[in-house]
């Protein structure tokens, strides 16, 4: 787990927030990862797993903090590489541009490829770069905030590094996780990644135009998913169809609701 690979310790090398606030991507370096456990014990293993999740949990509280006082809907949207979420923040920042202010956070691991993307839609975006990095950590999320000049009562999406384990695990300071699965993944994902679909509030089962064309049971997928989370929400959707997207437009306007209402709790 990457509690222990050091992947959030990696120092950012070409770090552009600095007190000036300016609009450049965040990068935290191409560098191996900063902690080695060659000889360590289990013992100290574990330390160091929960000091780097207690540092992690302690930047994410002043950013959900933050982000409740303004009324921010935050958003982290979490996957497999590949599965659609960049299409489908496409297609629901052009829906909803109109109606709500938005802003997005990408993470990858290197290039700015998936925030040039979303700035073509007229929604700014703010690309963070990981390096050897598998995941965005508190920290870097709260880097971003000045720089993003989030709105009060808007709606933050941050696209997570693409990876079903580390993520589920580090805590952004978002309001819940959203986890995208595509039918092309694999109806057993929930299985083999309980903890990601443990930790989501929403699954959004994506691609599911291609379903006439795949081998893909639907129901087995949705059962698999709630044995690991009884409470998960399911939608089933189309990026490229726009098959159920209304469903999903109509959750976020309800989770903006709630936000709102919690606004300055």
């Amino acid at each position: 787990m990457c509690t222990v690979c050091g992947c959030n310790e990696t120092q950012e090398q070409s770090h552009s927030h600095d007190h000036a606030h300016n609009n450049e991507h965040h990068h935290y370096g191409k560098g191996e990862a900063g902690l080695h456990i060659a000889g360590m014990d289990q013992k100290n293993i574990v330390q160091v797993e929960m000091d780097i999740l207690s540092k992690n949990n302690s930047y994410a509280s002043k950013n959900r903090d933050f982000l409740l006082k303004k009324g921010i809907l935050a958003l982290n949207l979490v996957s497999s590489p590949g599965s659609g979420k960049t299409s489908i923040l496409e297609t629901s920042l052009t829906a909803l541009k109109d109606e709500v202010s938005l802003k997005v956070i990408e993470g990858d691991q290197q290039t700015t490829q998936d925030a040039d993307r979303i700035n073509k839609t007229g929604v700014q975006a703010l690309q963070v770069n990981t390096g050897k990095g598998c995941h965005l950590d508190a920290h870097m999320v709260g880097h971003t905030f000045d720089s993003l000049n989030i709105e009060e009562d808007s709606l933050l999406f941050i696209e997570n590094v693409g990876n079903l384990v580390c993520p589920a695990v580090f805590d952004l300071g978002e309001y819940c996780k959203v986890v995208i699965l595509s039918v092309t993944e694999g109806e057993d994902k929930p299985l083999k990644y309980p903890d990601m679909f443990a930790a989501s509030d929403l699954m959004l089962l994506n691609k599911i135009d291609l379903l006439p064309h795949l081998n893909f049971d639907v129901q087995k997928c949705i059962d698999y998913a709630r044995q690991v989370n009884p409470k998960i929400q399911i939608l089933k959707i189309s990026a490229t169809s726009g098959e159920g997207m209304d469903k999903w437009y109509n959750w976020l306007r309800a989770q903006m609701s709630s936000i709102i209402a919690l606004k300055g709790s």
